[in-house]
């Protein structure tokens, strides 16, 4: 079964969000678009949070957020329990951010990375597994519960 991908971000993202949905369903990946439909200026915690509430309930394996830095869209995701956002800038990162934090939320700066490597690292953090370990200690003490 495919996996069930959420992605969402806001205006400076769009283009990178509509090629990678197309990218991704065609490497057979279920895919839901969380906004925004457009490349009009939104504010992304009104894309973000249903995409986060919706992977931290397990509706979602891992979800894609993209925005210009990246940094609004993590920084809002994180302020979920459930979610590990990472902001990645190359592929090695992307692969660390699920094989040492379990991160379920991948940040992309669209306008730092070419589209290419956005795909590349979407690819990577989406076929990487977390290593447990000596890692699952860490991860288990993120949470402010």
């Amino acid at each position: 079964m495919a996996k069930k991908i959420a992605i969402g971000g806001d205006h400076a993202g769009f283009e990178y969000k509509r090629k990678l949905i197309q990218k991704l369903e065609d490497l057979g990946y279920e895919v839901k678009d969380f906004g925004p439909f457009s490349d009009a200026s939104v504010d992304y915690p009104d894309f973000v949070h249903p995409l986060s509430s919706a992977v931290e309930k397990g509706e979602f394996e891992l979800g894609i957020v993209i925005c210009g830095s990246g940094n609004g869209v993590a920084i809002t995701a994180n302020k979920h329990q459930g979610i590990r956002a990472a902001l990645c800038w190359n592929e090695e990162l992307a692969a660390l951010a699920r094989q040492h934090n379990n991160a379920n939320v991948l940040a992309i700066p669209a306008r730092f990375v070419s589209y290419e490597l956005a795909e590349k690292m979407a690819e990577t953090f989406l076929t990487t597994d977390f290593e447990g370990g000596r890692h699952q200690n860490r991860v288990s003490k993120i949470a402010c519960t």
